[in-house]
């Protein structure tokens, strides 16, 4: 580590004129004296020979400037000594047995390196909280710096781990720092240089230069900065969109409400809030000065999907533009409509450097991938000038192969049916396909909707040999309205009715049904079902199963099955050629980041199994176990 422009009087200097001692201090560490004067470099000399060899640069420059030092961190390390004090640690509780069994049969160097370092570290401290500043010379880097090991016997963790000494001592000046950031008139030179990154780190985050604001941020962050945390946790964020910081009272702001508290909300709202459930949240939010009533409000509409994200002026109109596209299925349509506008988003103050807020919205949030996160924050906004950066490509793949493959550690659909109807209004789907009375929920997960679906036996009114499905509504980029079911597992039955037709009214309507080879339970043969309807009669339909095929009407020659599905064929590969024909042939597709990320509406069904005739059989199965 070596660095001309360091210097340790300067840096001890500082570090002494600026200390205050803590709310709690006792009278040694009141008297305002955090260190001592300078070793001679006989007395060093004289400790490394006690010692054996010679001890890293910077350590050695140190003392040099300061025989020893108060560090006063709380909970750890309280004061280091100086060349008379300073002496190998000896490992007087075994840690090394401790740490050389938990290596594994394949250990990294560095967890080699932490197993050997108990017995021959050198130990610093003279006066801590059960804890060790440990030397290492066996964990040594190309300048001869030793890495410092901070051991908190207190706790039993892992020790942290610094490449030097003075990595440590400058870690623990910016920790000194940070424990009294709230602390009235604690302001001098320090503090005014970090609050001055803090601001040239937000107007470079306003340009899109985020990467280079990011190294401001963190040193500020680590001083306690007021407003480091908070830009910096934005920028993570958008990064990350899935990680919830927490933003502290920068929501009770009613500058930054709007955008803040529902992003708040996304962890409470979306699962169990681990330290005590709604009522912790509410009473932890309650305490930062926003009323409950805001909190049940914004917390119930995240949870039933009802929140809108809505920012005012040009930025606000395009969200709704962009919201009425994603919410039938077209998303990558959406998310040029939200790039095009970004540098109109405005900073309703200056704590606030993104549009943070999409990411509460049920339909837009899920728009924002990392990689969108990063277009976010590289595109100047907010008033700013910069260069713009590269579109990122659009997210759905074209067609319906994709339905077949896993994506984003997200495994493929086991099977899916959908029924589409061309040039039709979404909206309208319930009245051509839906049970009696359906009507479009609000935006809703699909698999969750199906998931939780009560089964025929559970409603009023439902013959148990009725498979009604809790569809996905949405709409494609060729114009077709779709109704999607990838979750309910149901399979393709001898009672099969194809919805094609009911769905046809005012033109082309097809169903595709994928039920796929399973090999348990029961070696199940699996199906691919096609039918295409016009104006209420069916043109054409085609089943296969296994190497058998049922067909009637007229398709399409490319559709046709014996060119599809092939006797020589493995497992799945008719049904992603015929996946490749419908979208050929027909322009069919789905949007695969709103049915496997998004939320669109549902609505439920007509049976897609029809009633037993005269002469077919039906039989109900009930299984009980009786205790002998």
């Amino acid at each position: 580590m070596s660095d001309e422009s360091f210097n340790w009087h300067d840096f001890l200097r500082r570090w002494q004129e600026e200390w205050v001692p803590p709310a709690d201090a006792d009278g040694e560490e009141a008297d305002g004296v955090l260190g001592a004067p300078g070793a001679g470099e006989e007395a060093i000399v004289a400790a490394e020979g006690r010692l054996g060899l010679r001890l890293p640069p910077s350590y050695r420059e140190f003392l040099a400037v300061s025989d020893g030092w108060v560090v006063e961190q709380t909970a750890a390390i309280h004061r280091l000594g100086g060349v008379a004090d300073i002496g190998w640690f000896g490992d007087p509780h075994d840690m090394t047995s401790l740490y050389e069994e938990g290596l594994g049969d394949d250990p990294g160097a560095q967890e080699v390196l932490l197993a050997g370092m108990w017995r021959r570290a050198l130990r610093l401290e003279t006066e801590s909280d059960m804890s060790n500043a440990l030397l290492d010379p066996g964990d040594l880097d190309e300048d001869g710096e030793w890495a410092l090991y901070v051991y908190k016997g207190w706790g039993g963790e892992v020790p942290d781990r610094y490449p030097s000494f003075r990595v440590y001592m400058e870690a623990m000046y910016a920790g000194f720092h940070g424990d009294r950031a709230g602390s009235p008139g604690f302001v001098n030179a320090t503090t005014r240089a970090q609050d001055a990154h803090v601001e040239s780190a937000r107007v470079l985050a306003l340009r899109g230069r985020y990467e280079e604001a990011v190294p401001l941020l963190e040193e500020a962050r680590s001083f306690g900065r007021p407003g480091g945390h908070v830009l910096l946790d934005q920028i993570r964020q958008l990064l990350a969109p899935g990680s919830s910081p927490d933003y502290g009272n920068l929501a009770a702001d009613p500058r930054y409400l709007p955008e803040i508290l529902p992003v708040q909300a996304l962890t409470p709202a979306h699962g169990e809030w681990r330290l005590g459930g709604d009522d912790h949240w509410l009473g932890m939010m309650t305490a930062r000065g926003l009323s409950r009533e805001t909190l049940e409000t914004v917390l119930s509409t995240m949870r039933d999907g009802t929140h809108r994200y809505a920012p005012p002026g040009p930025w606000g109109r395009a969200v709704a533009e962009a919201r009425e596209s994603a919410r039938w299925g077209p998303t990558d349509a959406a998310w040029r409509i939200l790039r095009e506008a970004l540098p109109l988003w405005e900073a309703p103050g200056p704590w606030l450097i993104a549009p943070i807020g999409l990411l509460a919205d049920p339909v837009l949030g899920a728009l924002v991938t990392p990689e969108r996160g990063r277009e976010i924050l590289a595109t100047p906004r907010s008033g700013q000038s910069g260069p713009v950066p590269e579109p990122v490509p659009d997210l759905d793949p074209p067609g319906l192969v994709w339905l077949t493959e896993a994506v984003a550690h997200q495994q493929p659909f086991d099977g899916f049916r959908c029924v589409w109807a061309e040039g039709a209004d979404p909206a309208r789907l319930p009245a051509l396909i839906g049970e009696e009375g359906a009507e479009l929920s609000g935006p809703v997960d699909p698999r969750t909707a199906s998931w939780r679906a009560p089964r025929p036996h559970q409603r009023e009114g439902v013959e148990l040999w009725e498979d009604r499905a809790v569809v996905a509504v949405g709409r494609t980029d060729e114009a077709w309205a779709f109704a999607f079911d990838g979750y309910s597992h149901a399979r393709v039955g001898a009672l099969f009715r194809s919805p094609a037709v009911a769905a046809s009214a005012s033109g082309r309507a097809v169903a595709v049904w994928c039920d796929p080879w399973r090999s348990s339970p029961g070696d199940h043969r699996g199906a691919f079902h096609v039918s295409v309807a016009e104006h209420g009669e069916e043109l054409g339909s085609f089943t296969v199963r296994g190497r058998e095929i049922e067909r009637s009407g007229i398709l399409p020659e490319a559709l046709d099955p014996a060119r599809l599905f092939l006797p020589e064929d493995r497992e799945g590969e008719g049904e992603r050629r015929a996946l490749r024909a419908l979208h050929t042939a027909l322009g069919l597709s789905l949007p695969r980041l709103a049915l496997t990320r998004s939320r669109l509406r549902t609505f439920t069904t007509r049976s897609w199994t029809r009633a037993p005739r005269e002469g077919e059989g039906y039989a109900y199965l009930r299984f009980e176990r009786h205790r002998p």
